[in-house]
C-alpha cells in the first residue's frame, strides 16, 4: 500500500473471525489481528476504513435462519459494539453492510451465492432484517463512538430504459428502487421505495415502529459501481410466468454497447456520473465515497529480458559482456485496466466538478482475491498474485495507479 502512495484503506473484519458462532465472548486473537492492522495503517498515514459485514455471516446464524431471522439484526448489533469498543479509538470510518442487495439477491432469490436459497419470500424478509440491522449497527457504534463517521457500501448501477417508452421509463423507475435504494431510503427517509407492483409489507413481516428502527442519519454513503443495468417493461405473459417479475415489473439486463470485461460485464463510465449526481440530487448532496470501482481484467505476467549491470563483477573490461548480464522481470501490462480506471475516475471528477460531494476513491481491488462463488477465476487487482507462492507483483495499472492524482 505505501507503494502505491494510498492514502486510505477499505478492508472488512470478519464476524467470524470475532465470533465464531455469532454470539457470545469475542475472540480476543481476532481482534488482536485487527488491532495490528489498524496500528500499521495509521503508522502508514493511511486512513483505515472498516467494513463489519462483507457476507461471511457465522454458519450458527444461518442455521438458525440467516438474514430471515429478526434477531440477526440484535446479534448483529452485538457485534458492531464488540468491534467498536475494540478499534473505534483509532478507527474513524465504518461501513456496515457491504452491498446488501446483492448478498440477499444472489444468496436468497437467485441461489447463485451462499447460502444457495432460491425464494422470494426469504428474500423479501431478509432485506428487512438487514434494514434493522443497519439501524441497530449504526446506534451500537454511535453509542460507543459518537464522533465516528458510519456509513454502508451499497451496490449501484445506474437503471436506464431500454426505449423511451412511459412503459420502460416506469420500469426503469422501479428497478432504480430495488437496485439501488432499498437500503438506502429506509435508512434515510424511514420508508420503503415504491419499486413493486404491490406492497411486500406482508410477506417482508414489518412490525409496529420498525420503520423508525430502520431509521440511521448515514454520514456518508458508500457507493460499488460497476456498470449500468437496462430496464424493459415484461409483457404481461412473462409476469405470469414468472412470479418475480409480477411482483417487480422490470426486466434487467447488462448493457451491451460499450466493451466487456473479462468476467462480461460491460464497461461504460458514463454509469459513474450518472449515478453519482441522481444521488447527489435525490438525497440532497450527501457526503459520497467511492467504496469499489474496477474491472476483471485476467492477463498474466510475461517474462521481460533486460539488460541489467553486473554489480558483482570484480572489476570492468573493455568487452561488455563481462560488465552486464541478462536479468528476468515478471511484467504484468494491463492497459485495459488502466483505460477503465482512467475513464471511471474522469467521469468521477466531472460529477465533482457538477456539485457532488465525493470524499474518497477505492479501486477494486489491491490485490487479485477470492471473488466468492466466482473463487479465483476473476482478477480484479492492481496487484498481481501468484496463488501457488503468494508472490504479489504491483501490475502496470497499480504503478499508474500510484502516481494517479485520484488515488485513495
Amino acid at each position: 500500500m505505501r507503494s502505491l502512495n494510498l492514502n486510505s484503506y477499505r478492508f472488512s473484519v470478519a464476524w467470524t473471525r470475532i465470533q465464531a458462532d455469532g454470539i457470545g465472548k469475542p475472540n480476543s486473537k481476532g481482534l488482536d489481528f485487527y488491532s495490528r492492522l489498524v496500528d500499521e495503517l495509521l503508522a502508514a498515514n493511511i486512513r483505515p476504513m472498516l467494513t463489519l459485514y462483507h457476507w461471511d455471516l457465522p454458519q450458527k446464524l444461518e442455521d438458525a435462519g440467516g438474514w430471515t431471522n429478526r434477531d440477526l439484526a440484535s446479534r448483529f448489533a452485538d457485534y458492531a459494539e464488540i468491534v467498536s469498543r475494540a478499534l473505534g479509538d483509532r478507527v474513524q470510518d465504518w461501513l456496515l453492510l457491504n452491498e446488501p442487495a446483492a448478498f440477499l439477491s444472489l444468496g436468497y432469490l437467485e441461489g447463485t451465492h451462499a447460502p444457495g436459497r432460491r425464494s422470494i419470500i426469504d428474500f423479501l424478509k431478509g432485506t428487512h432484517v438487514a434494514n434493522l440491522a443497519q439501524g441497530a449497527g449504526f446506534r451500537a457504534i454511535k453509542a460507543i463512538c459518537p464522533k465516528s463517521r458510519v456509513g454502508s457500501a451499497f451496490s449501484m448501477s445506474p437503471c436506464e430504459p431500454v426505449t423511451n417508452s412511459e412503459e420502460d421509463k416506469q420500469a426503469a423507475e422501479r428497478a432504480h428502487g430495488m437496485v439501488n435504494v432499498w437500503f438506502l431510503e429506509p435508512a434515510l427517509r424511514g420508508r420503503y421505495p415504491n419499486a413493486f407492483s404491490f406492497s411486500p409489507a406482508v410477506f417482508m413481516k414489518i412490525q409496529q415502529h420498525d420503520m423508525d428502527l430502520v431509521r440511521a442519519p448515514l454520514d456518508f454513503i458508500g457507493m460499488n459501481l460497476y456498470y449500468r443495468v437496462m430496464v424493459s417493461a415484461p409483457t404481461l405473459s412473462e409476469r405470469l410466468s414468472d412470479a418475480r417479475l409480477m411482483l417487480l415489473p422490470a426486466r434487467m439486463s447488462g448493457g451491451q454497447k460499450g466493451p466487456k470485461t473479462d468476467k462480461g460485464w460491460e464497461v461504460w463510465p458514463q454509469s459513474m456520473y450518472e449515478m453519482v449526481m441522481r444521488i447527489t440530487r435525490d438525497y440532497d448532496r450527501p457526503v459520497l465515497e467511492i467504496t469499489e470501482n474496477g474491472c476483471a481484467y485476467n492477463d498474466g505476467p510475461f517474462v521481460e529480458s533486460k539488460i541489467a549491470e553486473n554489480k558483482f563483477a570484480e572489476k570492468k573490461t573493455a568487452a561488455k559482456e563481462n560488465n552486464e548480464r541478462k536479468v528476468e522481470e515478471k511484467k504484468i501490462n494491463d492497459a485495459r485496466r488502466v483505460a477503465y480506471h482512467q475513464s471511471y475516475l474522469s467521469e468521477l471528477a466531472r460529477a465533482i466538478r457538477d456539485g457532488a460531494d465525493v470524499r474518497g476513491y477505492h479501486a477494486w481491488s489491491l490485490m487479485d482475491n477470492f471473488e466468492w462463488a466466482e473463487g479465483f477465476s476473476q482478477r480484479f487487482g492492481l496487484t498481481y498474485v501468484d496463488y501457488q507462492t503468494q508472490k504479489r507483483t504491483i501490475k502496470a495499472s497499480g504503478a499508474w495507479y500510484a502516481n494517479s492524482e485520484f488515488r485513495s
